[in-house]
């Protein structure tokens, strides 16, 4: 079993890169694992208290639940994603069965900062993009998808995602063994990053 990690900052183009990658590679080798599933439940808090996680600091991820499917998944087992809410900041009730394949893609902003993590990974790519470009994704995700305003989505990303992304998840790619710049659109490091993961397919 392949395990490839593919990270960058909030709005980078990561799940389009994972996208190309498993459409170019056949649903049938490989599986994707995003980081999001993983954030803390935060029920516990009152919803005023959950809206104001940093959800760009890796102490929101439960790595070790993270770390424990993969190697589940490594052995053989089916283990059972779990669902996360960015509308109410909890995770849902419902899980994902998911089963073992060739290829393990983990995709996530922290995925690189975990070091037991990053120790299954044979493959680590960054993907990278002007800070401009991410903050309009950012701006445009966080209205349509999550229930923000732009005042809100601003306020936030000055307050935590950008002093986070500076501190904790840039530093990651120097952990990167490859770096994809301009994010879906570079179709050449995509098609470079899929030749690495074919080799191991056919050898």
């Amino acid at each position: 079993m392949l395990i490839v990690g593919i990270a960058g900052g909030t709005g980078s183009g990561k799940t389009t890169v994972t996208r190309k990658v498993m459409d170019l590679l056949g649903d049938e080798n490989v599986i994707m694992i995003p980081q999001d599933a993983y954030y803390r439940d935060n029920r516990h808090l009152p919803l005023e208290e959950r809206q104001k996680i940093n959800f760009d600091h890796p102490g929101s991820v439960e790595f070790s639940l993270l770390n424990k499917h993969i190697d589940d998944l490594s052995r053989g087992y089916t283990v059972q994603m779990p669902q996360y809410s960015y509308i109410t900041c909890t995770r849902d009730d419902v899980f994902i069965p998911v089963e073992p394949a060739r290829v393990i893609i983990i995709e996530g902003i922290l995925v690189l900062t975990d070091a037991d993590l990053r120790s299954k990974m044979r493959i680590k790519a960054y993907v990278d993009a002007d800070p401009d470009d991410r903050l309009a994704r950012v701006i445009s995700r966080d209205i349509e998808e999550r229930g923000r305003n732009i005042e809100m989505v601003l306020e936030r990303y000055y307050d935590t995602v950008k002093p986070s992304h500076l501190q904790f998840i840039e530093p990651t790619k120097r952990y990167a063994d490859i770096i994809i710049p301009r994010g879906g659109e570079n179709e050449v490091a995509i098609e470079m990053l899929v030749s690495a993961v074919e080799k191991y397919l056919n050898s």
